[in-house]
């Protein structure tokens, strides 16, 4: 079963939501291994070293961050060989289509709103959950 685990990189500045995903995580029963990054630098940095797994990855990424924000991260992971197929899933609070064009340019798995409640949180959550356990990724 392990060989199934997901490896899972959150990239989010915001500590509450950090928090949300954890628990959301938890309530779900997800028991993929979740590594987190405060902005899109720290991101790379994880995803180029030696501590996450180099394969089955999947990036859980907010837009709006500092240093290197989502977008900036998207454009350096894709122009990136090692790390160019990367699989990204947008999970923001930004609803401008601006940030939902450049992003699906950028190749990414999909554009999600953060919930305003927890509850929904954990809904979108174990929906992800169901979905990434259905798609096959390298």
């Amino acid at each position: 079963m392990s060989e199934r685990l997901l490896n899972i990189l959150l990239i989010e500045d915001d500590e509450v939501d950090v928090m949300n995903v954890q628990r959301a995580f938890k309530r779900n029963k997800i028991s993929n291994p979740l590594w987190i990054a405060g902005n899109g630098l720290e991101g790379l940095e994880v995803l180029r070293g030696d501590q996450m797994p180099k394969e089955r990855r999947l990036v859980l990424l907010d837009l709006n961050m500092p240093k290197m924000n989502g977008i900036e991260f998207l454009r350096a992971l894709r122009a990136d060989p090692e790390l160019a197929s990367t699989s990204v899933v947008v999970l923001t609070t930004s609803n401008d289509d601006r940030d939902k064009v450049e992003a699906y340019n950028l190749n990414v798995a999909g554009y999600l709103l953060k919930p305003v409640t927890f509850i929904s949180f954990v809904e979108l959550m174990a929906a992800l959950n169901k979905y990434w356990t259905l798609v096959e990724l390298p």
